[in-house]
């Protein structure tokens, strides 16, 4: 049988829970903000390498050269998922394990999770990981991320014969909807290197360059990659603090309605208390006058 003891413990624990459940939105929202912000600022630099890539393709078209040659379609795979380390987001980790689970096969030879709920998930499903990374915490952290992750990717094609290496991420949609999406890291694919080679100078003339253009263009596509993955990471902990907060709005509204449904049962049992304490009262008085009587 509730009491108001009781009844008061829930409502304060109801609170407690409330004001964390506030906390986390505020810090999603702010958090959302930030990533999208270091998304639109990589767009800079992205059409910088893009450019460079432009002027080194149209100059070895200019010598007759064909486009820098692509992966052998039977080269061995590297498949990086980006998931989360924290839960209360819905079914994002699920999302993205069942899209990069559909996507890893028999050429797979790495398969590197960003994320311990996601690689538990994979695992779950029988699939070993190769390669554990955690999340950064902030914006500042993206960077030496990707960095570290640029360094494995390298490993992988040196030590492992690695050829294609691809990210499967969550993007969000709409406000809170994360939809899993793949992106081709290495190599670039030859349709975008034909756009690159076919767009249009913005300005009278290509520049000159005097790096042998084979070291020219790895830098490049190392820069590429770097920007693809940074991209992608961005996206991923945007839509990661979307489908949180989507969460913790509606877990808000379960805690108020229930918080008034606990706030209306302790007003009723505290005035059932004061009104039998009266009838006490009451019933003690009448006892005693009709003593005295």
């Amino acid at each position: 049988m509730e009491t108001l003891e009781s009844l008061s413990e829930r409502l304060e624990t109801t609170d407690d829970i409330r004001t964390i459940v506030r906390t986390m939105k505020a810090l999603s929202a702010v958090s959302i903000r930030q990533y999208e912000a270091a998304e639109a600022a990589i767009s800079d630099y992205d059409e910088t390498v893009a450019l460079g890539l432009t002027a080194l393709l149209r100059a070895r078209h200019a010598q007759g050269l064909p486009l820098p040659r692509t992966a052998d379609p039977a080269a061995r795979e590297a498949v990086i998922v980006i998931g989360s380390d924290r839960g209360l987001c819905g079914r994002y980790n699920e999302i993205v394990a069942r899209r990069a689970a559909a996507r890893i096969g028999p050429r797979t030879e790495v398969l590197a999770v960003v994320g311990a709920r996601a690689a538990a998930r994979l695992e779950a499903e029988g699939h070993g990981i190769d390669r554990l990374m955690a999340l950064p915490g902030s914006v500042t952290g993206m960077t030496p991320m990707v960095q570290r992750a640029l360094v494995e990717i390298e490993r992988w094609t040196r030590a492992r014969g690695v050829g294609r290496v691809s990210v499967v991420h969550n993007r969000r949609e709409g406000r809170a909807r994360a939809v899993p999406v793949e992106r081709t890291l290495l190599p670039i694919p030859e349709a975008d290197l034909r756009r690159l080679r076919d767009r249009d100078w913005p300005g009278r003339g290509l520049p000159f360059f005097r790096m042998e253009p084979a070291r020219l263009l790895s830098w490049l596509v190392r820069q590429r990659t770097f920007v693809v993955l940074y991209r992608a990471l961005a996206e991923a902990l945007a839509s990661e603090h979307a489908t949180r907060l989507a969460a913790m709005q509606s877990a808000e509204r379960n805690i108020d309605a229930r918080g008034e449904e606990l706030t209306a049962l302790y007003r009723r049992k505290r005035q059932e208390t004061i009104t039998r304490e009266l009838l006490d009262v009451v019933a003690g008085f009448e006892a005693v006058g009709g003593a005295e009587e």
